[in-house]
């Protein structure tokens, strides 16, 4: 059977990977990086068969039920994440130098940190991430138009999670205070997205997504 791995937009790679795989028990994980030297659709190829990801979902039913995991296996570019359930498989002890838990490690890919926590995915900008886009926007709050802060706000690509709103007005909240001491007029909290939008991950995209650093 055909399985879609490659992902064509930043969105779409973190949408499935917290919303389709985390949230549905797939809490283990392995992430890595295909050199430029190798063809990325051929590195998908061999993992899917050397793991035998391409599976149906009764076929995945009867492995849950027979106490074996399950994986799925996603790339965006040359950034891939490799995901399993609890339960007996090869993978486990193939990628035991590298196997990591999201209900304690998050899944750090496009400047996101996406972690398993009381039952459900939990998507935030990584921290380091987080707190440099923090301090850029408290230097430049007092430097920059109200009109220019809203514009450069409403660009960050980042799409509004629950956990990644509050951090978005978080930084809102920052540039206010500091335009507030200044006597300054306040940045309009309009220029925060508060709706994710949802995305075919597979599909092709009709921009290109701009990646975090």
């Amino acid at each position: 059977m055909e399985y879609r791995c490659e992902a064509t937009t930043v969105a779409g790679f973190i949408q499935q990977i917290a919303v389709a795989y985390v949230g549905h028990g797939y809490i283990f994980y392995v992430t890595g990086e295909i050199p430029e030297k190798k063809d990325p659709r051929a590195v998908d190829e061999r993992i899917i068969e050397k793991y035998g990801i391409a599976v149906g979902k009764t076929a995945r039913a009867r492995r849950k039920a027979a106490g074996l995991a399950n994986l799925q296996y996603i790339r965006f570019r040359r950034r891939f994440v490799l995901l399993a359930t609890p339960g007996k498989h090869a993978f486990f002890e193939a990628e035991r130098n590298h196997l990591r838990d999201a209900r304690e490690v998050p899944i750090k890919v496009c400047g996101y940190a996406i972690s398993y926590r009381e039952g459900h995915p939990h998507v935030r900008i990584e921290q380091k991430h987080y707190l440099g886009l923090k301090s850029y926007f408290s230097d430049i709050a007092v430097h920059r138009s109200k009109e220019s802060l809203e514009a450069e706000l409403r660009r960050l690509h980042f799409e509004p999670y629950a956990p990644v709103r509050g951090q978005l007005f978080g930084i809102l909240r920052e540039v206010n205070k500091r335009r507030k001491a200044a006597q300054y007029e306040p940045v309009s909290s309009s220029c925060v997205r508060v709706r994710r939008r949802i995305v075919a991950p597979f599909e092709v995209a009709p921009t290109l997504d701009v990646i975090a650093a």
